[in-house]
């Protein structure tokens, strides 16, 4: 994941001044809050919080079935 440096907040800033972290994620969509320089935390607006979740279990299912197709025959022996 690429991670816009106009959305990175330190965990100290977060903590003190949390206001700030949902402006940026307001205006940027998301925020991510550092704890001892690793990202650590994604704050998302509510409303784009579902379309993060779709997004990664589609990611889940299309890796799913390429390893189905790609090991098709093993996952059949195996079956028997």
């Amino acid at each position: 994941m690429n991670i816009d440096t106009n959305t990175v907040v330190s965990m100290t800033e977060a903590n003190q001044n949390f206001s700030k972290v949902t402006r940026i994620a307001d205006r940027y969509g998301r925020a991510v809050v550092f704890k001892n320089n690793v990202p650590r935390y994604l704050v998302v607006q509510f409303t784009i919080a579902d379309e993060v979740e779709d997004a990664a279990k589609s990611d889940v299912l299309a890796s799913a079935n390429k390893m189905m197709e790609l090991y098709d025959e093993a996952f059949k022996k195996l079956a028997k």
